[in-house]
């Protein structure tokens, strides 16, 4: 039961890309380009020959790309991949191993990357609310019977109007679904030290989107949400901007989306 990889990626020449990701298992690869194309093929990697999925599309948006994946995945346990991350040798064991070991719908494990040197928790733990804010999408691995009908929210992520935070509203959407995730203190990848796609700064974008996407969370843990953002990560944004404008961009965007929901109903 060796895991599939949903791979979102943009403007890749060929499914070769997935070599320089160390991926050796079943994958399913979405890249969003200026062509309309899928196929279904072999590749022969180091550790053996595996079965690509390679969806060609002109669509944007990761959350998308995302939904994209899931839907034409047929494996019973995938993870999520971005075109920045390098996996361990052994990844497949690992994530294998603790699906058979922990009755869990969603399984973290630890992905290195400079912002986050070691895991976020030092033994396996049942994550709630709060801790998978900590959270980011490549780590995410599920069974796929659990997730059925649960999909990322598609305003939220890189290419959409928010583009921040489509993990953790999916998360989220799973808690409120009574499934368990369970983090496994196990790193299974790296992120290679390549410039951000998304990230721009800690500007007024940047607090919108964060105070959207607590919103879509929850209406009203919403506003403690900001305000403690907003207190604990002073450190990251002081250069950029004061306590003051981080909290009424923050408002600011939670009322934009909440606004938007009423259009809506």
């Amino acid at each position: 039961m060796y895991p599939e990889v949903l791979l979102s990626a943009m403007f890749l020449e060929d499914e070769n890309y997935i070599d320089s990701l160390n991926i050796h298992t079943d994958c399913v690869v979405i890249n969003q380009c200026d062509r309309e194309d899928s196929r279904q093929t072999g590749h022969d990697t180091p550790a053996g020959r595996v079965n690509v999925t390679y969806i060609e599309t002109r669509e944007r948006g990761l959350s998308k790309s995302r939904n994209m994946a899931i839907s034409k995945s047929t494996a019973p346990v995938c993870i999520l991949c971005d075109n920045d991350v390098e996996y361990v040798g052994d990844y497949d064991r690992i994530i294998t191993d603790a699906f058979e070991k922990y009755d869990a719908d969603v399984i973290v494990f630890f992905i290195k990357r400079p912002e986050r040197e070691r895991p976020v928790f030092d033994r396996p733990k049942r994550m709630g609310y709060l801790s998978v804010l900590k959270i980011f999408s490549p780590e995410i691995a599920f069974r796929s019977e659990s997730i059925r009908g649960i999909r990322f929210n598609e305003s939220f992520g890189a290419g959409a109007k928010y583009f921040m935070g489509e993990e953790n509203l999916f998360l989220y959407d799973l808690l409120k679904h009574k499934k368990k995730i369970m983090y496994v203190p196990e790193m299974i990848a790296a992120v290679r030290n390549e410039e951000s796609t998304w990230f721009k700064g800690y500007n007024r974008d940047f607090f919108i989107s964060r105070g959207a996407n607590y919103a879509a969370m929850s209406r009203i843990f919403s506003i403690g949400l900001i305000i403690q953002f907003a207190l604990r990560k002073t450190g990251l944004y002081a250069k950029d901007t004061s306590l003051t404008r981080a909290l009424l961009y923050m408002f600011e965007g939670r009322r934009e989306y909440l606004l938007s929901l009423r259009g809506r109903s």
